[in-house]
């Protein structure tokens, strides 16, 4: 049995965080790949720390892309984040290239041959999850963590902030009550800053992209609204911290409220089921819940690498179900080809649709008239009310 009255927490992370920018460099180069070749492979990771940004992994492309231009990708990247800080600056920075071709064993086991369909890039679990908290069916603290921030971001670059940096984190704790969020209890804002602005005058510049965000009559007390808590947030980003790309895998997703399988997304093509599944797994949650089959819906697929079916799919809908959970799994597989070729092809993976993924969550995203973000669209939820007989 469920808890239905009870705290929780979810965090986000800006577009300036460290481990940030490593994901946006990556996503760039996969897009750079993708635009060339939409058969590409590609598995690079990214590492910055003070004015040095580090390149390396595996690519396969139809045409290969200069180590000068995987260069210009992460100089402009950091650029459009917004970095010209002395110890990290877009131009400034050095900028190392380790990339190198992908492996013969790995291509051997994952390519379609003969009468041999395409493998699974790797083994792995993956998890999508959907609820009904939230317009955009994810849950409501990780998504309101997202749109502080995004929204901070907006109004530096537009100069409206003009005293703040890139780095920024955000925390929103929200009160349960039988199963649904009430209200926050407790809201943390951190932002990278100029010398002269003040513990207060960040505050008081906060306060207002926190209350918008909130639905209205939901604000946390006085004494639990921490901003700055330190106290000073001069020294920022990969000055302050180095960063990896990969390492912010639940602000990626459904920040905590639902399991995850470990794998990253940023820096891999969509032939990567750690991509590309957890795509799929989200696509499929959300349309169980747009369906009005269940409240709240996980999906968990598994594959080996080398294999092209799932070795099984499971969904659990926490005692919300209006329908029996294998017979919504059943018919998921007869409307969604689950092989990763099937997901690539449904859902219109391979794209240059991924550098916009890298800051502030790969779901509960508006699906893009390009292609980007098609694993959010609600097109197969009319086919399974018809299919259950949901009115």
């Amino acid at each position: 049995m469920s808890r239905s009255n009870y705290l929780f927490t979810s965090e986000s992370v800006s577009e300036g965080h460290p481990d940030k920018i490593c994901d946006r460099i990556s996503d760039e180069i996969v897009d750079a790949h993708l635009a060339l070749d939409a058969t590409a492979r590609v598995a690079v990771e990214t590492l910055v720390t003070t004015n040095l940004i580090v390149l390396a992994g595996e690519t396969r492309c139809a045409e290969a892309i200069s180590p000068a231009r995987l260069e210009e990708l992460a100089r402009s990247a950091v650029k459009d984040i917004g970095y010209d800080q002395d110890n990290f600056h877009w131009e400034k920075s050095e900028v190392q290239v380790h990339v190198h071709p992908q492996s013969v064993d790995i291509a051997q086991g994952v390519d379609a041959a003969g009468n041999k369909d395409e493998g699974a890039g790797d083994q792995g679990i993956m998890f999508g999850y959907a609820c009904n908290e939230t317009d955009n069916l994810m849950p409501a603290p990780i998504d309101f963590s997202h749109r502080i921030l995004k929204e901070m971001a907006v109004k530096r670059k537009s100069g409206e902030f003009s005293g703040f940096g890139p780095d920024s984190k955000s925390q929103v704790t929200l009160q349960y009550e039988n199963g649904q969020p009430v209200r926050a209890t407790s809201v943390v804002v951190s932002t990278q800053h100029d010398e002269d602005l003040t513990q207060d005058d960040v505050r008081e510049l906060v306060r207002p992209i926190v209350e918008g965000v909130l639905p209205e009559g939901w604000m946390c007390p006085e004494e639990e609204f921490y901003v700055n808590p330190t106290g000073r947030f001069v020294i920022g980003g990969p000055d302050g911290d180095a960063g990896l790309t990969g390492r912010k895998i639940i602000v990626d997703t459904y920040g905590g409220a639902a399991p995850h399988g470990g794998g990253a997304f940023s820096g891999k093509d969509p032939t990567k089921v750690d991509r590309s599944a957890a795509y799929a797994g989200r696509y499929l949650a959300k349309n169980v819940v747009a369906a009005g089959l269940a409240d709240k819906c996980t999906i968990q697929l598994a594959y080996a690498i080398g294999v092209s079916k799932p070795l099984s799919v499971y969904i659990d809908t926490y005692g919300t179900g209006k329908v029996d959970e294998d017979e919504i799994a059943l018919k998921l597989r007869d409307l969604v080809d689950l092989s990763p070729r099937g997901i690539r092809e449904h859902l219109e993976l391979s794209r240059p649709v991924y550098a916009r993924t890298a800051a502030y969550g790969h779901f509960g995203r508006a699906p893009d008239a390009d292609g980007g973000f098609s694993w959010e669209r609600t097109d197969i939820a009319a086919d399974l009310k018809a299919a259950f007989g949901i009115s």
